[in-house]
């Protein structure tokens, strides 16, 4: 088995903060595309240095979409242990065109046959942190029966739950009823793998995270909470034929499985993301003095170790 040692978490965040780095030089630019380029490039790069045979399962698209990074694609020396990688160079495209809060640079590696092959499509998820029984949420139930469940396992009222969502139009209903039980919503723009993480920290304010965003979110949410601790549950949702194909074209066969945590990341995980924009989750990239400042999470579920690096290097 892949020994997931100090040195290769500190290799990929090495490889986070450089692509948060190039990411932030478009911060506030209103070029959501040129972004992502730059955090992909230094990213592909930053792996490609590395001595690992590793293979993307979660990237940017499938090989005739995405010019780089894309599903499937070997990277690495090709010599080291073998590895899966998920990843995504910007989480939060538009956020860093717009120079909002809370945009990362995330990636996860699991030993090879870890990590679920998901497809780019949407999938709905349901995420609590540490320290409640399993099966205290359930993706099947409402929301507000997944509250009421929560907050029995916490010993409080609904209204002391705080429920981390998706600002999308699609979610109305779901929060009209939440608005109903008094629950504190915490709506985000984007980057609902850093809404998952923050179930996990009781300053957060966020007990529960639920709601629909892309499937590949979900396996690198999956990745971090096996390192910390909690439960998640997703479920691919399909809008169309070409989805489905995509789906089955990566493996999926069961269209309406749900999947825990086991089913989106499975043995050791090492999970690292760097700030590109300040969040508070982590501090974003900044210049000064003629130094570039950056902070990473770095986790390895081996030993369930959470670090918080702060690197300072020259512009």
């Amino acid at each position: 088995m892949t020994k997931f040692t100090p040195s290769l978490a500190l290799s990929a965040a090495l490889v986070t903060e450089m692509a948060a780095i190039n990411a932030a030089k478009l911060i506030g630019r209103g070029d959501e595309k040129a972004a992502d380029q730059a955090a992909v490039d230094a990213m592909r790069n930053g792996l490609n240095a590395m001595p690992i045979k590793g293979r993307v399962v979660i990237g940017e698209g499938e090989r005739d979409e995405a010019p780089m990074l894309y599903i499937g694609e070997e990277v690495g020396l090709g010599k080291g242990p073998e590895i899966d990688i998920a990843l995504d160079p910007l989480e939060g495209t538009t956020i860093t065109a717009k120079a909002m809060a809370n945009a990362l640079a995330v990636m996860a590696f699991a030993p090879r046959g870890g990590l679920l092959y998901a497809p780019d499509v949407y999938m709905q998820k349901i995420a609590v942190g540490p320290g409640y029984d399993a099966g205290v949420i359930d993706i099947n139930a409402s929301a507000g029966d997944n509250v009421g469940a929560l907050a029995k396992a916490k010993g409080v009222s609904p209204d002391q739950i705080g429920v981390c969502i998706l600002d999308r139009a699609r979610h109305s209903a779901m929060i009209e009823e939440l608005r109903e039980m008094n629950v504190r919503i915490h709506l985000i723009m984007d980057g609902d793998v850093q809404g998952v993480i923050n179930t996990t920290n009781p300053v957060s304010g966020v007990d529960l995270y639920m709601g629909s965003g892309g499937a590949p979110e979900g396996v690198l949410a999956a990745s971090a909470l096996r390192c910390i601790g909690g439960q998640i549950q997703g479920k691919l949702l399909f809008r169309n034929d070409d989805e489905v194909a995509r789906a089955r074209r990566v493996g999926i066969d069961d269209l309406d499985a749900v999947y825990d945590i086991e089913g989106l990341a499975k043995g050791p995980t090492i999970f690292a993301a760097t700030g590109v924009t300040q969040g508070s989750l982590l501090d974003g990239v900044r210049v000064e003095n003629g130094h570039v400042l950056t902070e990473t999470l770095i986790m390895n579920s081996m030993d369930g170790a959470v670090q918080r690096l702060r690197s300072t290097r020259r512009a």
